[in-house]
């Protein structure tokens, strides 16, 4: 099961959403304080099982990648860089698959 991990940076707080294998699929944006961190956990729950929310994209290198995008347009959410658009696939169906029931645990 997935797990989003909540911890401190040098200049804010962010979350990372992890699969079971502990591999990071998710990052969050750098947030102010703990409160927003969380809002953005939630809101990744929530938009993950919407097709219309992942936005597909390619990096200037020329490697896949997505966002999660909030209901306003916002992006709550970027994955890593992949090496085929076959794997960015897979990590937006690992997102749907382990978002919503995610546990949230502080670093």
């Amino acid at each position: 099961m997935g797990k989003f991990v909540v911890r401190q940076t040098p200049t804010g707080i962010k979350f990372d959403l992890k699969a079971g294998n502990g591999q990071v699929i998710l990052t969050s944006e750098v947030y102010t304080t703990k409160a927003a961190c969380l809002n953005g956990v939630e809101s990744v729950k929530k938009n993950a099982q919407e097709d219309a929310r992942f936005e597909k994209l390619e990096s200037k290198n020329g490697k896949p990648y997505f966002n999660l995008k909030a209901t306003n347009g916002q992006v709550i959410g970027t994955s890593e860089l992949y090496e085929s658009v076959a794997a960015r696939d897979n990590g937006i169906e690992s997102v749907k698959k382990n978002a919503p029931d995610a546990e949230v645990v502080e670093e």
